[in-house]
């Protein structure tokens, strides 16, 4: 995999569910009686307008509304408490202090109303992150969230809340420029969902619909599942979108099961069935409260529309070009690396009619595969 003309993609599966978590915020709008209830309860974050004072922010108007998805697999909930051991169990992983973004997403909805286009950055992608170093572009939030979480309390901050809170910022900022300055564009909105938040997402919904062409097991996953059409949800969901081990192409074969995943976890979160059932509703609006976090200015009842368009396979994932997946930095660390300057062609041209100059040795377009096998509407993957 050193070639210039080949990519990596990882789409963790819990922010293949954060598109569905804003669409869980959008529908829940219709039901009038919750309205109120949703929007005081859904949690913000000022990052966006933090950015916005940047004086080297990226110009606003640059042809689409650009919604950055975030994965993290922090195991505390958003006030900074540690998840008990038993939900931790359920989510088949163990404590750990630390933070990582280890799925961001970069979904570019065109303003002339064409197709969409999921763009992946590989979590080992280097850059330079603002108040940090040049590292991973998944060390970004944890990094500065730890720094000036020590500098807030070196300052005489006591107040265990108050660190939570202004440490939270500083991470997800120095993540959102991160990310700007790779790409060349503005960041309009953000959303983050935790590894807690999809485990609740994805049962809130009664499951997701998958199917697999054979079946597959992986211990380190936890992943145990058989043949054919099947709903899974839970650890169950967060093992199937996780797997790569035993799968024959591994890496590959995870990221075309994420996409399944979220066309079909999109799909169900709009459904009739879903948007009529007063309890669903509740706790998928329960889920969003505690693992959810958008920024202060989205108007979530204005991507109805939208959300509704996405969910019609109206979306293409593809990955930034890489110029070597297997580099080496100065510090010993795997690393992929890009040409910014490619990068930045590349997304531009993502709200244009084609693609900017990329041809088929570019970025791998990973919905690709000819004559996918269905049941039941339900694609079918390895």
């Amino acid at each position: 995999m050193g070639s210039r003309g080949r990519t990596i993609a990882r789409v963790c599966g819990r922010t293949s569910v954060a598109l569905a978590s804003i669409a869980v915020l959008a529908a829940t709008a219709f039901a009038r009686n919750i309205h109120e209830q949703v929007q005081q309860a859904v949690n913000t974050t000022p990052v966006l307008a933090q950015v916005a004072t940047e004086t080297n922010a990226p110009p606003k108007d640059d042809g689409a509304t650009d919604i950055l998805l975030v994965g993290d697999d922090r195991r505390t909930d958003l006030n900074g408490n540690p998840l008990p051991a038993s939900i931790l169990r359920q989510l088949r992983t163990e404590a750990n202090d630390g933070l990582s973004t280890d799925t961001l997403i970069l979904l570019r909805i065109p303003k002339d109303g064409g197709r969409s286009t999921a763009v992946s950055i590989p979590r080992d992608t280097e850059v330079p992150i603002p108040g940090f170093r040049t590292d991973k572009i998944n060390a970004a939030y944890g990094a500065v969230k730890y720094l000036t979480a020590q500098r807030l309390r070196a300052g005489g901050e006591h107040d265990d809340a108050a660190v939570e809170r202004d440490s939270d910022a500083a991470g997800r900022q120095a993540l959102v420029e991160s990310v700007q300055n790779l790409t060349g564009l503005r960041v309009d909105h953000y959303a983050e969902v935790s590894l807690y938040g999809f485990y609740l997402l994805s049962k809130a919904i009664g499951g997701v619909p998958v199917c697999l062409l054979h079946a597959t097991s992986d211990p380190n996953s936890g992943a145990d599942f058989r043949a054919g059409p099947q709903t899974v949800s839970g650890s169950n969901a967060l093992s199937f979108v996780r797997q790569r081990d035993n799968l024959p192409h591994g890496d590959l074969d995870r990221i075309v099961r994420q996409q399944v995943f979220l066309a079909s976890a999109a799909k169900e979160v709009l459904s009739a069935g879903t948007l009529l059932d007063a309890g669903r509703l509740a706790a998928l609006t329960a889920a969003v409260q505690k693992s959810v976090v958008i920024d202060q200015g989205w108007d979530v009842f204005g991507f109805v529309q939208q959300a509704q368009s996405l969910t019609g396979g109206n979306v293409e994932f593809v990955t930034i070009p890489v110029v070597n997946p297997n580099g080496r930095n100065d510090r010993g660390q795997s690393v992929v690396v890009v040409d910014p300057d490619a990068v930045k062609k590349f997304v531009a041209g993502l709200a244009a009619a084609s693609p900017s100059g990329f041809t088929s040795a570019g970025p791998l377009r990973l919905n690709a595969a000819p004559d996918p096998i269905t049941v039941n509407g339900t694609r079918c993957v390895n």
